[in-house]
């Protein structure tokens, strides 16, 4: 068998292949990206798999480049083989036909709109300190109408919903009534109350966020459980108060340090006596070394926003400040979180 190992011969010096799957990632991801675009994933499931030909043909491509994306796709694990045919892999076959429940691929369509055309000038955020990510209304706020479409929300979705499933696994959130700060375009939520049967919540976010929220409550069949509350969370008016739970879920990192401790000072007074606060992010590790998502995720945050991804120890810091006792970190797996970090108001 042929030695593809990328050892130098007879140097000792260690392998050349991380730094080459690193600088060709690009590569991997413009793959997934191609593929769900052309709706490759969602015709192999409607067909029941297709060869080079009937692919081509179904996609409306040179036969060509169908043979070569094909490839490129089953080496990634996207596909599989059987004889001459292709077939969908049982992830590719879960996440990326359009129309299951946890459809990734508006995720992806958003991370290639969106989010990479800022990263693509990431040596240029890394040396200023600023934001790259393009916005048609510089003046606005990063979260406003005009400077985040909609395809954002909709990319989030699958993305926070099975981190709430992760989440509801982890915490005890059954007959909270629930204040989810920031809540997006409502899939937290929306999830936590299917797993907790007994729970009440209310989303609040952006006028224009909530608009959108309330009709993805609806369908899910939730209105008589979920509620909206337009608002925002750093305008001088409180929180608002009725609830024993405050989440705050992929929020703390879009903002600076001074921002953060302010929101949870808000967090803290919206509580009333034995109320529960949980922040539910990806954590980087306390001697900020990894783990690679969170620390990813974090330079994520340079590319666009004034924040950052922070370590459990950091936000403990904050909320003892707050007024927050009993801080302790509960660790889970999720595409969106490896924890939460959880206190409560004396």
């Amino acid at each position: 068998m042929e030695d593809r190992s990328t050892r130098v011969p007879d140097t000792g010096a260690p392998s050349l292949e991380p730094l080459v799957t690193l600088a060709s990632g690009l590569w991997r991801s413009q793959t997934l990206v191609a593929a769900e675009a052309l709706g490759l994933f969602t015709f192999l499931h409607q067909e029941e798999g297709a060869t080079v030909h009937e692919t081509a043909k179904g996609l409306g491509i040179p036969e060509r480049p169908a043979e070569m994306l094909l490839t490129a796709s089953a080496a990634l694990g996207l596909l599989r083989k059987d004889g001459d045919r292709y077939v969908n892999s049982p992830v590719s076959d879960a996440y990326l036909v359009r129309g299951r429940p946890y459809f990734f691929g508006d995720y992806i369509r958003m991370l290639q709109e969106y989010v990479y055309p800022g990263w693509m000038q990431i040596t240029e955020a890394v040396r200023t300190g600023r934001p790259t990510r393009p916005t048609p209304e510089p003046g606005k706020g990063i979260f406003d109408d005009d400077n985040r479409p909609a395809l954002f929300w909709d990319g989030l979705y699958p993305v926070s919903a099975l981190t709430a499933r992760a989440l509801a696994g982890a915490v005890d959130l059954d007959g909270a009534r629930l204040l989810d700060v920031g809540g997006g375009g409502g899939a937290f939520t929306v999830e936590l109350c299917r797993h907790h049967p007994r729970l009440r919540a209310t989303v609040f976010d952006l006028p224009h966020v909530c608009a959108l929220t309330a009709g993805r409550i609806a369908e899910a069949g939730l209105a008589d459980r979920i509620a909206v509350h337009p608002g925002d969370f750093f305008a001088p008016q409180d929180l608002p108060e009725g609830h024993d739970t405050v989440l705050l879920s992929m929020i703390l990192h879009d903002w600076d340090e001074t921002q953060g401790r302010e929101l949870l000072a808000k967090c803290f007074r919206a509580l009333p006596a034995g109320g529960r606060i949980v922040i539910s992010e990806l954590l980087v590790d306390d001697d900020k070394a990894g783990p690679p998502d969170a620390a990813l995720m974090s330079l994520n945050m340079l590319v666009g926003t004034p924040g950052r991804n922070y370590t459990a120890a950091e936000y403990t810091h904050w909320l003892r400040a707050a007024g927050f006792q009993g801080v302790h970190t509960i660790r889970f797996r999720a595409p969106a979180a490896n924890g939460a970090v959880v206190a409560h108001k004396p």
